[in-house]
This record gives C-alpha cells, structure tokens and sequence, in this order.
C-alpha cells in the first residue's frame, strides 16, 4: 500500500537515477575517465580557419612586420664579418670610414629590429586578444544553446574547463608560442641561405644536423599528444571535483562529507599532478636530446671551419660570422621546444574545444517554423499523439502515450517515483523531444516552434525556482524582458509578492545574490511566479513547485498558483497532494501510463490509487 512518505518525496527523478556517492568509512572509487565528445574529423582545423580567417589583413601584417624584423636582426653577424675583412684592414691604411659605416649600419640594424619586434607584438596581440574573445563567447552561446540532456550528462565544471583552462591553453600558443614559431621558422629559413651562401661546404655539414634533430622532434611529438590529452583531461576533472563540491556545499556540510570529498579530490589531484610531471619530463628529455645534438655539431663544424681557414680555404671572418650564425641557428632549439610543449598543450585543448562546439543539440530549432495560431482564449489545447521516449541508454520511460487537455484546463499529474511525471513536462516544456509521436498545441507540433515562440506559448515553473545575480526586478523580468517597472510591480502585487518585496532592504532593486539566497524558498518561489504570470504564457507547467515549502509558505504560493492558472491551460506535477485540490482534474501515472483519469472528488470516490494516497496524506496530517 502506498504510504503518505511517497507523498512528501521532493527529489527530483534526476537526483533519484544519480548515484549515491560512497559511504563515509569507505575509500572514494578513483573518478571515471571523462566522456570526451567525439571530435569530427578536421573539426580542430575548421575551429581554427574561422577565429582566424576574419583576422587574416592583421595576420598578414604581422607575418611582414617580423620578416622585416628577422631581416634586420640577422644582418648583425654578415656585418661583423664585413668589419672583419674589410673595415680593419682599411683602418690599417688609415681610412676608417668602412668601419664607421659598417658600425652605423649594425646599430641601426639593431634598433630597426627592436622597433619591428615592439610593432609586432602590439599587432599580434590584438588579434590574439580578438580570437580568444571570440572563441570564450562561441563557447558559452554554445553551451546555452545545447540542450538539457547534454547538460544532464556532461557536467558544469566541464564546460568550465572549456572556457577557462582550455582557452587559457591556446592563450599561451597564441601570445607566445606562434612568435617563437615565427622566429624560430624565419631565423632557421635565413640563416641557412646565408650559410650556403658564406661557405656551401660549411653550410652543408652545419644543415645536416637537422636529419637528427627532426627525429628526435617527431619522437617528442608523438609521445607528448597522448601525454598532454591526459593533462587536459586531468585538468578538466580537477574543475569538475571542485565546482560540484563548492555548488554542493551544504549537503556537504550537512552529512559531514569533507574526508570524503578530500579523498576523491586527492585522486584527480594526483591524476593532473602525475600528468603535469610527465609533460615537463617529455619536454626536458626532449631539450636534453637536442642540445647535446646541436653542441657536438657545432663543435664539428667549427673544427672543420678551422680547417679550412688554415688551409686558405675561406677567410677568417667568414670563419667567425659562420660560428655566430651557428649559435643563433642552434639556439632557438629551447625556444623549438617551449613551443612544441605549449603547441601539444593547446592542440588537445583545441580539440576539446571543437568537440564541444560541432556537438549538436538533440532538440533542434526547426527549419521550417511555424506561428501558433490566433487564440481569443488565453489557454491552448496540448495533445500529446502516440508519444514515445526513451533515454539515450535506450531505457524507456514513456511507452506510447496519449493524453489531450482542453484549452484553459488545469490538470494534476501525480504517482509514485519514477511513474514518469517529469518526463511528461519536460517533452511538454521541450526540454526532450519524443521518441516518437508527437506533442501540439494547438494543433502545432512543438518541433515546428521556434525557441520564442515555444517560450510565449509555455512555461515552466520549476521545484528550484533559480534566481539570477541581480535585482528582484530583474529576476522577475526575465519572464519578459521588455516589460517597465509598472507592469513589474503589478505582476508581483496580483502574485502577493508585493509586499515582503517592498521590505527589503532596497525594495525592488535589492540584489537577491547567488542563487537567490537573500530571501526565502517561499519568497523566491513567489518571485518565480510573478515571473511566470509577467511572460503570459498560454500553459504553464509546474513541476513539484510546492514540495519545498512549509505550510504558511505553501499556502501563500497556492494562492498565487490560482491567480497565475486563471485562464490558462496548467499541468501540475505534485507530490503534495494539497496542491491537487485546485486542480481541474487529475491524472495518475505508474510506468508511464495513466491508470486513473478524473476529478479529485471523483477520483476520492473511486477508493482506487488516488483514494489511497488522498487518504494517506490526510493521515500525515493528524
């Protein structure tokens, strides 16, 4: 026999299917690796394509801008050899003018290099600021625009992860990393024409020392991609562990649960740790490796060089400008590789990220829209035909489903947990699309609705009843956003809200903080329906808006429930069955079907399911 406990049960039936965590005297299990999304091929590079494409004149301008630089900076050793066999032997024969102008030429050279490089990163910097501006904003429309059984899977701290540590990552390829590219690619292009140039023999033996370098490049390459997709996803479970804890804090506190959650945080905390360390290992052997390879070279061909010097082969000038230019075409190897470790870094975040952004939502805008209909009526009649759903795990919850509600009918849906309340009002609010089947209203298909217009016609008032940093005002105007004080404070006065509104400290403009947490459930509840009564919406649903509210405050949100239903088709998923007795009818659910269907006194009458529960709700009470 049901028992009035199923009655006051105000869980959602999200919080019931979610497991529970460990028992405080157990060991947290090490968390799941994270459901990636899967990325589409070239996905990563068409991301890139369109954050740069719109930026290509800037690019453009700053690739010619460090070309012009890299030109000035490395004529430095040429000029030095220049000094060397031609100004000191005209400084013997008293004439130093070559000298002055080889000199003048050097400083020159090197202020026209600095001034070019300052040019530079004022250009890049903008674009660069630019891209990741655009980027942080694709991401959170995305995530706004994905639908709620993306979100119910795919956690908060996540998309955190997204917008913050993994943009963070293209922060540093694109601030710092692209320029050492640019430099390092330019100075290595240049350096080796000029080698060929001063002395092809020389030359030849110095560019062979890239053969080596290359492959203990591509060996760094392929062992850090998988090493740095580890330390993204470390990262991202890190934000995850800690966001939940923090928005979960008060259960947290409630249950004792701090030596819990320090465990399971120590573990991710190890994982991103662990793969930390293991990035900067990959980066020091490959350093190491590059170095040593890039010395003993060096040494080699300056031997060689000394060869030929003594040999009357070349001169000794040449001789020295080739060791200058040596150091500077092996110098930017730890340049090379701060580079690869901020490009590996970045490429698995960039990949995260275009997985993120070519996720599509399962609940689509359509591509042929539709209006509703013009209504003299302030309801609308809701069929729902042959309506089927299943989870994405293919577990069903709605087998096919029928139910038509005249317009301007308020209708109870009540059952025990998980009977399949919720999932009617969230197809019904469009947070799911069925199975099969359709839903109208109206006679249109909720599919064929734009987001809008779906909004005008339905709203939902939830259990939570979430507030918005901000003013009172502005959380009761996010029914419509265009609305004026006047017709703000009039939805709030036919509500009952009016008055413990104007008590508060700055009256409607009172900052209600985080989550609303300034004011009471029974007020914010309140505030939530003069939300709802400011929109106008031709249905409104209510899913269990009531379960957490005391009894004074219970009844203050009744009675505003009745100014809010008046005219309009309702669907009200209660537990408390106080809530019922305004209803029109009701509809009692078990495994997704109704199995009881009329008014609360003939459904009392029935002594069926509903009589059962009515009873044992009336017992509670005494």
């Amino acid at each position: 026999m049901t028992t009035a406990c199923e009655t006051l049960d105000t869980r959602t039936e999200d919080d019931r299917t979610r497991p529970a965590g460990p028992p405080e005297n157990q060991s947290p299990p090490p968390p799941a690796d994270e459901e990636d999304i899967p990325v589409p091929s070239g996905a990563p590079g068409a991301l890139l394509r369109s954050l740069l494409g719109p930026r290509r004149g800037r690019i453009a301008a700053a690739m010619l801008v460090i070309l012009f630089q890299q030109a000035a900076l490395q004529s430095g050793p040429l000029l030095v050899a220049l000094a060397m066999d031609r100004g000191i032997p005209a400084l013997r024969d008293h004439d130093a003018g070559p000298l002055i102008a080889v000199v003048a030429a050097y400083l020159g050279c090197a202020l026209l290099s600095t001034l070019l490089q300052w040019t530079f990163i004022r250009v890049s910097a903008r674009v660069n600021q630019d891209v990741l501006m655009d980027l942080r904003g694709r991401i959170f429309r995305h995530a706004q625009r994905l639908s709620l059984d993306f979100h119910e899977r795919y956690t908060s701290g996540r998309i955190i992860s997204r917008a913050t540590s993994d943009v963070e990552a293209l922060r540093e390829l694109l601030s710092e990393g692209l320029q050492e590219l640019l430099t390092v690619s330019l100075s290595v292009c240049s350096i080796s024409v000029i080698l060929l140039v001063l002395d092809w023999r020389l030359g030849l033996a110095a560019l062979l020392a890239f053969l080596p370098l290359w492959l203990i490049t591509q060996s760094f390459r392929n062992r850090s991609r998988l090493v740095y997709r580890r330390s993204r996803t470390a990262a991202a479970s890190l934000i995850v562990r800690f966001t939940e804890t923090m928005n979960g804090i008060r259960p947290v506190k409630a249950f004792r649960r701090e030596r819990t959650n320090d465990a399971a945080f120590a573990v991710v905390n190890r994982q991103s740790a662990d793969a930390t360390a293991d990035s900067l290992l990959e980066v020091a052997r490959y350093g190491g490796l590059s170095r040593m390879t890039a010395n003993i070279w060096t040494t080699g061909v300056v031997v060689l060089g000394a060869y030929l010097v003594t040999d009357g082969s070349t001169e000794l000038g040449v001789l020295t400008a080739f060791v200058l230019y040596l150091h500077r075409l092996f110098e930017p190897i730890d340049q090379l590789a701060m580079f690869l470790n901020s490009y590996q870094s970045a490429a698995a975040a960039l990949e995260k990220i275009a997985g993120l952004l070519a996720h599509e939502p399962t609940v689509a805008e359509p591509a042929k829209p539709k209006d509703l209909p013009a209504s003299t009526i302030k309801g609308r009649e809701v069929h729902f035909e042959k309506t089927r759903f299943a989870y994405r795990t293919g577990k069903e919850v709605l087998p096919p489903f029928d139910l038509l509600l005249p317009a301007g009918q308020t209708v109870a849906v009540v059952g025990a947990t998980g009977a399949g309340k919720s999932t009617v009002a969230k197809l019904l609010a469009r947070f799911y699309d069925p199975t099969e089947g359709r839903i109208t209203l109206d006679g249109v298909d909720l599919r064929d609705l734009t987001g809008p217009e779906l909004r005008r016609g339905v709203v939902m008032v939830t259990q939570e009843s979430f507030l918005f940093s901000g003013t009172v005002a502005e959380n009761i105007a996010i029914g419509r956003p265009g609305a004026d004080r006047a017709e703000i404070e009039a939805a709030a006065r036919a509500i009952g809200a009016h008055d413990f509104i104007a008590e508060l400290p700055d009256g409607y403009d009172t900052d209600v903080r985080k989550r609303g947490g300034r004011i009471s459930a029974g007020q914010r509840q309140l505030v939530a329906f003069a939300r709802a009564l400011l929109a106008d919406p031709a249905v409104l649903i209510l899913d269990e808006a009531t379960s957490s509210l005391d009894v004074p405050g219970e009844q203050a949100v009744q009675q505003a429930m009745r100014t809010v239903l008046a005219g309009r088709t309702a669907v009200i998923i209660a537990h408390r069955l106080s809530t019922v007795e305004i209803a029109d009818r009701v509809l009692v659910m078990d495994q997704g079907q109704i199995v009881e269907d009329g008014t609360p006194r003939e459904l009392i009458g029935r002594a069926g399911r509903f009589a059962r529960l009515h009873q044992a709700w009336r017992d509670s009470l005494v």
